[in-house]
């Protein structure tokens, strides 16, 4: 790893060290309280996610999560009762959070501190490989995606969500960092760097996704409109200002997903290995 990708990644890892993503929605008197009130608020946020993630699937399969965050989704494969489960994060805080959870929860999983580039385990290790939100952070995510098809079994499914380019999120965060104050030459993956969590952030566009997954056999892609691209809970949190209050209250939600259904920041990629 050359020096900058390093350096970036430990600034990748201080940012989520700081706050796990989703923290915001957690409360409640009792760990158990505040980790169903967190994921409550995420699938209501986030109903795709179940859609997508299909955890049932994990029933007596080996499973594989990148980059657990606070665990709801680890604890929704646990569920499945998989015959081996595993989930890597880049942080401390988030394996810390994941452990809690499923400990109050009465589940089990092989949870560490890992990296997304270099996966610790053999090839052929798994039969599904998920993540969700994850791999657009690391500093090489191809080759992030690249592991994941090695660690996959022949016949393995990785079902892999990345940030979409030509986003109303990307729009709107360009609309206040490059127009509104006056430098409007800033391209996209400029704002997304600077703007979108965790430093270096990137978003693809389904032609580069289709590149990064070529090692598969068969790849099927879906943008999904998120709840930031319409401005709903905590979205903006980072990027707060008067501005952003007006927009969240006229925001015409119906209009957006209509006419801009296909510019959502979720590019939600399903992927086969033969």
């Amino acid at each position: 790893m050359d020096e900058h990708c390093s350096s970036l990644k430990d600034n990748v890892r201080s940012f989520w060290n700081s706050k796990s993503c989703g923290e915001i929605y957690g409360s409640g008197h009792s760990e158990l309280e505040y980790y169903v009130s967190q994921s409550t608020e995420r699938y209501k946020l986030e109903p795709y996610i179940k859609q997508f993630a299909k955890f049932f699937e994990g029933a007596n399969k080996r499973v594989l999560e990148i980059g657990v965050g606070m665990g709801a989704d680890h604890a929704e494969w646990a569920k499945a009762v998989p015959s081996y489960l595993a989930g890597i994060d880049l942080t401390q805080r988030a394996v810390e959070h994941t452990r809690r959870r499923l400990s109050v929860l009465g589940l089990s999983s092989d949870v560490r501190v890992a990296d997304a580039e270099a996966l610790p385990f053999f090839d052929n290790s798994f039969d599904v490989v998920y993540s969700w939100g994850v791999l657009h952070h690391t500093p090489d995510t191809a080759k992030a995606i690249s592991e994941a098809f090695r660690v996959l079994r022949p016949g393995g499914i990785a079902r892999i969500m990345i940030y979409h380019k030509q986003s109303l999120t990307g729009y709107m965060l360009w609309t206040r960092y490059a127009l509104l104050t006056g430098h409007p030459w800033y391209s996209l993956p400029e704002i997304y760097a600077r703007h979108l969590e965790s430093p270096g952030t990137k978003a693809f566009t389904v032609k580069e996704a289709i590149l990064m997954f070529s090692e598969f056999s068969s790849v099927d892609l879906r943008v999904q409109l998120t709840f930031g691209d319409l401005l709903e809970g905590s979205a903006g949190q980072r990027h707060r200002g008067i501005l952003l209050s007006i927009a969240k209250r006229i925001w015409p939600r119906r209009v957006m997903k209509l006419l801009f259904k296909n510019h959502g920041l979720a590019l939600m990629i399903q992927a086969r290995k033969t």
